[in-house]
């Protein structure tokens, strides 16, 4: 059993990486959340956040918005192709009981791993 942790090289840290995705990326979004997803040929997933202020409002949403995407990537980054995401809160977000951004955030990972899914032939 993989150990379900969040470890650096999981991460889009540099603004290189966040404009490489968002130029190459496929984009997927609902009520909540819009997803970037560009393929890497890293091993795995890795995960990026845009919480803007506008957005989510003070420091303690924007924290809280935080918490829920990167629990819910940790939860289900085994499944996830290998590309990075790029997870950016929309004002409806702001204020939602973390179940429903829970429930948002597996809906879109369902919709990345059924449009990234990269054939093993290519």
């Amino acid at each position: 059993m993989h150990r379900l942790t969040f470890p650096a090289h999981k991460r889009l840290r540099r603004k290189s990486e966040f404009d490489a995705a968002y130029a190459r990326g496929r984009r997927f979004g609902n009520g909540f959340f819009a997803v970037t997803a560009s393929s890497n040929d890293k091993y795995g997933a890795r995960l990026g956040m845009a919480v803007a202020v506008r957005t989510a409002g003070n420091a303690v949403e924007r924290n809280r918005i935080r918490r829920i995407v990167r629990e819910s990537f940790r939860l289900h980054q085994q499944t996830l192709p290998a590309v990075d995401l790029v997870v950016s809160a929309r004002p409806a977000a702001r204020g939602a009981p973390g179940a429903e951004l829970h429930a948002s955030l597996a809906d879109l990972w369902r919709k990345v791993i059924e449009r990234c899914a990269v054939s093993p032939s290519s």
